[in-house]
This record gives C-alpha cells, structure tokens and sequence, in this order.
C-alpha cells in the first residue's frame, strides 16, 4: 500500500477519532484524542494484516500518524509525545475518566514502555521470558 493509499485507507478513522474527541464544534478533548490515537496504533501494530498492513508499512503509518496529531494536537505532537502522555500522572487519570478496562490500560501502557526506553522493554522481557523458564 502507497502512501497515498494508506492515507485513503485511514482517513475515516482518523476523522472519527477527531469527532468522538470533540468537545464543542472546533475544540479537541486532548487527552481523549491521545488515548484513540495509541489504541490505533497499538491494535494495528499487534496484527497489521487485520488492517490490511504489512510489516513493512508500518513506518508509513507512523509517519501519517505524526502529521494528522501535529495538524490536530500542534506542532510537536506524534506518537511519542502520545505515549509520554500515556505514561504520565495526568495519562493515568485520563485513562480512569475514559473508563477503560484494565486490559486496555495495560496494552496502552506495555507500548508506551517499547516506545519510551526500548532497551529498558527488552531487558525486562527477557527477565520476565528468564522468570517464566
């Protein structure tokens, strides 16, 4: 899949997102935005062939991803600063307010670490796989 095919294919989700994260007509409930948005990019990443993805498109499905939340959230903003926010105090009580279920709290923050200190993720998966042997 293009690029522009991706985009094509995303777009309806994104824009849903958008409207299940507004507030009044031109305002953002930010949290709740960053909250869909690493649900999106969770679920996709744990079975991109669900969505028709590949391993290989994934980085473009980043890249898109980054340019929609700088165009929604401003500059700046993208899937890191998305998972900082996951990972942070004011994350933990967006997640209590949106009511999610533990399950999905945990998926949420499991990336957040892969993403924020990949190294310390692999080390504490290989002493979770060593704990487990």
């Amino acid at each position: 899949m293009s690029p522009q095919e991706l985009e094509y294919a995303f777009t309806p989700v994104l824009e849903d997102i958008e409207n299940r994260s507004q507030v009044a007509e031109r305002f953002i409930d930010r949290n709740l935005y960053q909250i869909y948005v690493a649900t999106l990019w969770s679920n996709v990443v744990m079975n991109p062939s669900e969505v028709g993805l590949t391993e290989d498109q994934l980085p473009d499905l980043h890249d898109l991803l980054n340019q929609r939340m700088a165009s929604v959230l401003g500059k700046g903003a993208g899937l890191h600063s998305c998972f900082s926010f996951i990972n942070s105090k004011v994350g933990e009580r967006a997640m209590a307010d949106a009511s999610l279920t533990q399950t999905h709290k945990e998926l949420l923050l499991y990336f957040a670490s892969m993403i924020l200190d990949p190294e310390g993720h692999k080390r504490w998966m290989e002493e979770v796989s060593d704990s487990s042997s």
